[in-house]
């Protein structure tokens, strides 16, 4: 099914049902700033000389890769809020 399929609602879902893209803006605000903490963090121990560098050098590419994605996801959302204001605005 296209993303763009705006089929009208099944006799059983409310007519006002909105989805809950606040809490997921959050939620992805929460994993920018944890990611880019762990992965500052991690990437700090490992460049200091710990016994687990591997460990370490890993543990930061997991931190940056949350950041990747929740970059992504709070654009998407950017996007979509746009999107939807211009429809209703027009």
């Amino acid at each position: 099914m296209p993303v763009h399929d705006r089929r009208p609602p099944a006799s059983d879902e409310p007519l006002t049902a909105r989805s809950a893209l606040g809490v997921r803006a959050l939620l992805s605000a929460l994993a920018l700033v944890a990611g880019l903490a762990g992965a500052a963090l991690f990437g700090a121990a490992a460049i200091g000389g710990g016994e687990p560098g591997a460990g370490l050098w890993i543990a930061a590419a997991i931190c940056a890769a949350v950041v990747v994605i929740a970059v992504i996801d709070l654009w998407v959302l950017r996007r979509r809020s746009r999107r939807d204001r211009d429809r209703t605005a027009g």
